[in-house]
C-alpha cells in the first residue's frame, strides 16, 4: 500500500514531464521553421541560388506529367547537343517529397502553387530534422539532452544556410533522413528490434533517394561496427542493428536509377560489405563458443578463423581486382578530394606557394572550381556553430561517462564529422547535428550537476536528507537495472539459449557501474555560489548563441543569390539584374536558340528563361565544360568559331566591376582556364596572369571573357576603374569584331543606345552571336526620363 502511494507521486511526475516535453517539442519545431522564413519576409517568396532552379523545375514537370513521365525525361534544353536523362541522373527523393506535400495539399483544397510548396520545404523538415535529433540524442544521454540538442540543430546558422526558405536543394530533406537513420540505427542497437532494423533500412533508402552523401551512413555504421567489436562489445543486439541494413539496405539503394550498381561496385560501399562478413565470422564464433566445451572451443575457434581468414583474403582479392581497374581505384572524384586533401600540399609548403593543391585541383579542377568544395576557414567555424565549438569537447568527455554503444557512436560521428567539414566547407552541414547532439548533453549534464548542487544546499536540505536520497536513487537503479536485466535474460534466452552465464556476468557489471555512478553523482555537489554563477554564465552563453543565430538567418543567408542588396548613405538598394536579364532572354528570343554561359548559370536559364544552354550546374561532362572555357579563354575569332560550331547564338556574361560585386566571372576566369587547358593543351595557365591592369598579358587583354566584360567600360567613369580588382583595367579602348552589343545604358549623358559594333563578320554573319549588356539598375533610374523616349528593346547583365 505505501509502495503504491510513493509511486504515485512519481506517475504524475512523469506523465507532467511528458507532456512538457512535448509542448517544448512543438515549440521547437515553430522556432525551426520561423527563424528560416527571414527571407520571405524580408524579400519575397522565391527560390534562392542556383541548383534549386534545376531542382524547381523538374518538380514543376513531376506534377504535371506523373511519376512514368519523369523516370523517362530527356531533357533536350540541357549540354547541348546531348540532352540529358533526367529520372536517371538525379537524386529523386528532394522531388519526390515536394511532389507528395502538393499533391496532398491539394487533395484536401488547399490550392498552394508548386513553387510555394518548394519554398517552404526546406523549414518543414527542419522541424522533422529537430525532432529527430531529440529522439537520437535521448537514446544516447536522455530526454534533457535530447531537448537542449533538438533547440540547438533548429537555430544553428550552418543548417540554416541550406534550409532557408526558398532553399530548395538536396540538403532541405537529406538533413532529417540523416539524422534520423541514426536514430533508428542507436535505437536497433539499443532494443535488438528487428521492427526498427527493418525501419532503418526504408530511412536509409530514403536517405540514398535525397543525397548522395548517404555514403556517409554506410561508412560511418560499419566503422562503429567494427570498434564495438574490437572493443569487446558485441551482441545480437549489434548484429540485429547491422545485418540487415546492409542486406535491405543496398538492395533498396540498388533501386535508385542514379545509384544502381554503384551500391556494390564502387569502393564507397565495400567497407560495409568488409564488416558484414567479419561480424558473422565473430557471430558465428561467439554461437560455438556457447555449445562446445572448453577443448572443442579451441579447435573450432581454429577451424573457424582459419575459413573466415580464406573466405576474408578472398573478398579482398576481388576488391582489389576491381579497384584497380579503375582509373580512379573505384572511388568517386568528390570521395577522392575527401580522402586525399592534403598530402601534395607539402611540396606547396616547402615551395612556398600558397596555393592549394588538393586532388582534386591537380586532376579534377571542376570540382575544386565549386566555392562549397573549398576547405574552410577558422572564422567560419564560429561562424557556422558558434559557441557549439566550445561545448563539444565537454560532451564528449560525458559521453565516456559511462561509455555506451550509443555514446561511442556520437563520439565516432563527431570525430569523422570534424575531419570532413575540414576539407569541404560544404561539409559543415553533417559537422552541426554532431556538434548539436554533443553541445546539449554537456549543457544538460552541466545544468543536472549545478541545479542539484543548488537544491542539496538550499535551507531544509540536510546531510542525511542528501545520503537518504542517493541512497533511494542508487535502490531504485539497481531494481530498474535488475528488471531490464530480466527483460534482457528472456529476450536473449530465445536467441541465445547457451549464453546464460556471461549474461550473469554483464548483469553484474551493470549493477556495479549503475551503483558506482549513482554514488558519483551525489558526491558531485558544488558550493552554492558557483553553481549559481556557472548556471548564469551558461544562460549568457545560450543567449549569446540565440543572438547570433537569429543574426546569421536574418541577414547572412536569407539573401537570395538571385537578388542583391548595398547599404549606402542613401539607405538600402536592391538590384534585380538577373531576373530581369532572364526576362529579357524569355521574352525577346526565338524558343530554340541557345545559350552559352559558364556553368554556374546553366540551370537559372533553363528554369527562368526557358531557354537551351550548353552547359549547366550538373557538371557530368568534363570536355563540354573545358569546351566553353577554352571558348572564354579564347581570341575573339576562334571563340567565334567554337560558339558557332555548337549553335550559340547568344553569350550571358555576369561582370561586376562596375558595381562590386565580387562574384562575376573575371574571378571565375582562373577555373575557365585551368579546366580548358586541362582537356585543350594550347590553353596554358601562365600566359594568363589573372591581371586586367596595366601589367596584364595579351593573351588576357586579347581573350573573349576580357573583352565581353570590359567592353565600352571606360565610359562609365572615364579611367576605366574595376571596383572588384581595385585597379584600372589595361585596355580601355576596343571593338568587338565578331560580337554584337544590342542595348547598353550609358552613364555618361543618360542615353539608350543602341550599337551595332560588329564591322568584321565571319563566315557565318547570319548567325552572329549577340551580347546584350546592360550598367546598373540604379543607373538607368538615374536618367529615367530621357530614357521614356527610347523604345527599351530588353538587357542582359553583362
Amino acid at each position: 500500500m505505501a509502495a503504491s502511494e510513493d509511486s504515485s507521486p512519481s506517475k504524475i511526475r512523469t506523465a507532467f514531464g511528458s507532456v512538457l516535453s512535448f509542448f517544448i517539442l512543438i515549440l521547437i519545431g515553430v522556432l525551426a521553421f520561423s527563424i528560416r522564413i527571414f527571407s520571405v519576409i524580408k524579400y519575397e517568396s522565391v527560390i534562392h541560388e542556383f541548383d534549386p532552379y534545376f531542382n524547381y523545375r523538374v518538380t514543376q514537370f513531376l506534377t504535371k506529367n506523373g511519376i512514368y513521365e519523369f523516370w523517362n525525361w530527356f531533357d533536350d534544353r540541357t549540354w547541348y547537343p546531348l540532352g540529358r536523362v533526367i529520372g536517371g541522373t538525379v537524386y529523386p527523393g528532394l522531388t519526390l517529397t515536394a511532389g507528395s506535400l502538393w499533391w496532398l495539399l491539394n487533395s484536401i483544397n488547399i490550392p498552394l502553387s508548386v513553387e510555394t510548396v518548394c519554398v517552404f520545404t526546406a523549414p518543414i523538415f527542419s522541424a522533422n530534422a529537430a525532432w529527430a535529433t531529440y529522439l537520437l540524442t535521448k537514446e544516447v544521454k536522455g530526454t534533457g539532452a535530447g531537448l537542449t540538442a533538438a533547440a540547438l540543430l533548429a537555430m544553428v546558422p550552418s543548417y540554416i544556410s541550406r534550409s532557408v526558405a526558398g532553399s530548395y536543394d538536396n540538403e532541405a530533406v537529406a538533413i532529417f533522413a540523416l539524422i534520423f537513420t541514426f536514430y533508428l540505427y542507436i535505437k536497433t542497437l539499443n532494443t535488438g528490434s528487428l521492427f526498427y532494423a527493418a525501419l532503418n533500412a526504408i530511412a536509409y533508402f530514403y536517405m540514398v533517394c535525397s543525397w548522395g552523401g548517404y555514403t556517409f551512413i554506410i561508412n560511418l555504421i560499419p566503422m562503429h561496427v567494427l570498434l564495438c567489436i574490437v572493443t569487446g562489445r558485441y551482441s545480437s543486439r549489434l548484429y540485429i542493428a547491422y545485418a540487415p541494413l546492409v542486406v535491405f539496405g543496398t538492395l533498396l539503394a540498388a533501386l535508385v536509377p542514379v545509384v544502381g550498381f554503384n551500391a556494390v561496385m564502387t569502393s564507397e560501399h565495400f567497407a560495409s560489405f568488409l564488416v558484414f562478413i567479419i561480424i558473422h565470422v565473430v557471430a558465428l564464433v561467439y554461437y560455438i563458443k556457447g555449445i562446445l566445451s572448453p577443448n572443442m572451443f579451441k579447435v573450432a575457434v581454429t577451424f573457424v578463423i582459419s575459413v573466415g581468414l580464406v573466405v576474408c583474403c578472398a573478398v579482398v582479392a576481388v576488391l582489389i581486382a576491381l579497384v584497380a581497374s579503375s582509373p580512379t581505384k573505384g572511388w568517386s572524384g568528390r570521395s577522392l578530394s575527401l580522402l586525399d586533401p592534403v598530402l601534395s600540399q607539402l611540396s606547396d609548403i616547402i615551395l612556398l606557394e600558397s596555393f592549394d593543391r588538393t586532388y582534386a585541383s591537380k586532376y579534377i579542377p571542376i570540382i575544386a572550381s565549386v566555392s562549397e568544395h573549398q576547405p574552410p576557414t577558422w572564422p567560419s567555424y564560429f561562424m557556422d556553430i558558434n559557441v557549439l565549438a566550445f561545448l563539444v569537447p565537454a560532451g564528449i568527455i560525458a559521453c565516456f561517462l559511462p561509455l555506451s554503444d550509443a555514446s561511442s557512436f556520437v563520439i565516432l560521428y563527431i570525430v569523422t564529422s570534424v575531419y570532413f567539414s575540414g576539407v569541404m566547407v560544404r561539409l559543415m552541414l553533417v559537422l552541426a547535428p554532431a556538434a548539436c547532439i554533443l553541445s546539449g548533453i554537456a549543457l544538460s549534464e552541466a545544468f543536472d550537476v549545478f541545479t542539484r548542487s543548488i537544491k542539496f544546499q538550499l535551507p531544509g536540505f540536510s546531510e542525511r536528507s542528501q545520503i537518504d536520497a542517493g541512497d533511494t536513487t542508487t535502490s531504485s537503479s539497481v531494481v530498474t537495472q535488475n528488471d531490464a536485466a530480466k527483460t534482457e535474460k528472456n529476450e536473449e534466452t530465445l536467441k541465445e539459449r547457451p549464453s546464460r552465464k556471461n549474461r550473469k556476468k554483464e548483469k553484474e557489471h551493470l549493477e556495479k557501474t549503475s551503483i558506482k555512478s549513482q554514488i558519483q553523482k551525489r558526491l558531485l555537489v558544488l558550493p552554492l555560489e558557483a553553481s549559481i554563477v556557472a548556471i548564469f554564465l551558461l544562460v549568457l552563453l545560450g543567449a549569446f548563441y540565440v543572438v547570433h543565430c537569429v543574426w546569421a538567418a536574418a541577414e547572412a543567408y536569407s539573401a537570395p543569390s538571385i537578388v542583391l542588396t548595398s547599404h549606402s548613405h542613401d539607405g538600402l538598394h536592391v538590384f534585380d539584374d538577373f531576373r530581369e536579364a532572364y526576362a529579357w532572354l524569355r521574352h525577346n528570343t526565338e524558343v530554340d536558340d541557345k545559350v552559352a554561359s559558364w556553368w554556374d548559370y546553366g540551370y537559372q536559364t533553363t528554369a527562368m528563361a526557358n531557354r537551351t544552354v550548353i552547359v549547366d550546374n550538373n557538371t557530368w561532362n568534363n570536355t563540354h565544360i573545358a569546351t566553353v572555357g577554352t571558348a572564354m579563354s579564347s581570341p575573339e575569332k576562334a571563340a567565334w568559331e567554337i560558339f558557332n560550331s555548337l549553335d550559340v547564338k547568344y553569350v550571358l556574361v555576369v561582370f561586376g566591376g562596375l558595381v562590386g560585386y565580387p562574384s562575376d566571372d573575371i574571378n571565375k576566369f582562373l577555373w575557365m582556364v585551368r579546366i580548358g587547358g586541362g582537356v585543350f593543351p594550347h590553353i596554358r595557365e601562365p600566359d594568363y596572369l589573372y591581371r586586367i591592369d596595366s601589367q596584364a598579358t595579351p593573351t588576357m587583354l586579347n581573350c573573349l571573357m576580357y573583352k565581353l566584360s570590359y567592353f565600352r567600360f571606360v565610359e562609365t567613369d572615364g579611367k576605366g576603374f574595376d571596383r572588384v580588382r581595385r585597379t584600372e583595367i589595361g585596355k580601355k579602348h576596343f571593338k568587338l569584331t565578331h560580337f554584337e552589343e544590342s542595348v547598353h545604358y550609358s552613364p555618361l549623358d543618360g542615353s539608350d543606345i543602341q550599337t551595332k559594333t560588329s564591322e568584321e563578320q565571319g563566315p557565318g554573319k547570319n548567325k552572329e552571336i549577340q551580347i546584350e549588356s546592360k550598367l546598373h539598375k540604379q543607373l538607368k533610374k538615374k536618367w529615367k526620363k530621357k530614357e521614356e523616349s527610347l523604345a527599351m528593346k530588353g538587357n542582359i547583365s553583362s
